[in-house]
């Protein structure tokens, strides 16, 4: 007894483990601040996509359309009628067009009654059934949307293997108006601790978590958006009553705190049980602030709405169809003080439009410079070889040497090995060989099911 209750011991002898505890800790206490960081940059950059449809595309639409139709009184200048950007402009508007007449017959509150009446099948399957066609057809629909424009844009003196533009234009018009556009008024179902469970026991690489962190980024977004729609139907049902708004405010309120207190656990689980450092937010911030970079030089190869879809597969456009959707039925627009409202909400959706994007602009011209990554904004893109077809698994297929070629963006100055190590090399080189070689975050898209690999 006495030796039991005098017995003592000294932490120090074991310093590294309880240090390596202790800064565990503080990695878990930094990932809510560091998180929400990246999560309020990513938010901003789907809002500036966002905006873009409703403010400069029908802008954009207006002067390709007014090129095209003063064209023959004009001389001219080169072989093209119109220039790449313009006619996807042009297909943009043309599919917003027709999804939205599509979408026009549509009554989303008599399908919900009636799916909800019926006994065959369950209210909870139906919605488990539309999130996993949601997010297929996210990872899918993109594709379809490029193959459009290339398809459209190729130039004539090359060899063209394609089926049309009008059967990509059909295809495309599928996937915004039925595929995608009805889903995203009914697969949002709260299933806080099934997302937990089904990601925090999974192995997580940094390019996966980058992965999950871009989708929860365009997940929260669009809840936030089908949250407006859902306080437009029910402010319109009781109408327009101010006090019914604050009836449902304390109900947004806890729905957007469940989404981020989500996010905050699963991404701080995720990050101790991978052992991933809370400073890796701060590179995906910078990933994503090279895109908006990149598009804005003289050189883009793409769209900045188009990037920031690739990157999060956030597709701007059948959401967009779905608010003005419901927007159009909730309000009633008759009178010339109507219409004036109308313009300057339209004039201040374009002032919040050109200010967000000065500012997100500043903000990544900062997260460039701070992560060294200016050298990279004035590369060449990679040109496609005559005769081959780019495919995405050459940037990822394996070697077929014995050891992966190393990054030079990587590359750091090793100590010499010593004799205990030079004995585990044996053990451990057929390991090594069949590893998978690092990609830089730069190459990471969302075209994947939900981000989530299981090594």
């Amino acid at each position: 007894m006495c030796a039991e209750l005098t017995r003592g011991y000294f932490l120090e002898h074991n310093e590294a483990k309880y240090t390596e505890r202790r800064e565990r800790v503080y990695t878990c206490m930094r990932i809510p601040r560091e998180l929400e960081k990246l999560m309020i940059f990513g938010f901003f950059l789907c809002l500036d996509a966002f905006l873009y449809v409703f403010t400069l595309l029908p802008l954009r639409v207006l002067l390709a359309l007014l090129h095209l139709v003063t064209l023959p009184c004009c001389s001219l200048g080169g072989s093209r009628l119109l220039q790449p950007a313009q006619v996807c402009d042009i297909l943009k508007g043309l599919i917003m067009v027709l999804c939205y007449s599509m979408m026009h017959y549509v009554d989303y509150s008599m399908m919900y009654h009636l799916i909800r009446g019926q006994s065959v099948i369950k209210l909870y399957i139906i919605y488990n059934m539309l999130e996993v066609a949601d997010r297929l057809f996210s990872s899918f629909g993109q594709d379809i949307l490029d193959a459009l424009y290339w398809t459209a844009t190729e130039p004539k003196e090359r060899k063209r293997d394609s089926i049309g533009v009008i059967p990509h234009f059909l295809m495309a018009v599928f996937y915004v108006c039925i595929l995608h556009g009805e889903l995203g008024n009914a697969h949002r179902k709260n299933s806080t601790f099934v997302e937990i469970k089904g990601s925090v026991f999974k192995k997580f690489e940094k390019n996966n978590l980058f992965q999950m962190s871009n989708s929860d980024i365009k997940e929260r977004f669009t809840s936030y958006v089908l949250l407006l729609i859902v306080c437009l139907r029910n402010m319109e049902q009781f109408s327009w009553s101010p006090d019914h708004l604050w009836v449902l405010l304390p109900d947004v309120f806890m729905v957007i705190a469940s989404e981020i207190a989500v996010d905050v656990i699963k991404h701080a689980f995720i990050t101790k049980f991978n052992e991933i450092t809370a400073d890796v937010y701060s590179e995906y911030r910078a990933s994503l602030a090279f895109d908006l970079v990149s598009c804005r030089q003289k050189n883009a190869c793409t769209d900045y709405s188009d990037s920031v879809a690739r990157r999060m597969g956030f597709i701007p456009l059948p959401l967009a169809v779905l608010l003005i959707r419901v927007v159009m039925s909730s309000v009633n627009v008759q009178g010339a003080l109507s219409y004036s409202c109308v313009f300057l909400f339209y004039m201040g959706m374009v002032t919040l439009k050109v200010l967000n994007s000065i500012v997100l602009l500043g903000k990544s011209c900062v997260y460039v410079k701070r992560a060294n990554m200016e050298d990279k904004l004035f590369e060449k893109p990679p040109t496609a070889v005559p005769g081959m077809t780019p495919s995405r698994t050459s940037k990822t297929s394996r070697p077929s040497s014995t050891s992966p070629e190393p990054d030079p963006d990587t590359l750091t100055p090793s100590p010499p090995a010593t004799p205990e190590q030079k004995e585990g090399d044996g053990t451990e080189g057929t390991e090594l060989k069949h590893r998978t070689p690092k990609k830089d975050l730069l190459d990471v898209d969302r075209f994947t099911i939900c981000g989530n690999r299981i090594d």
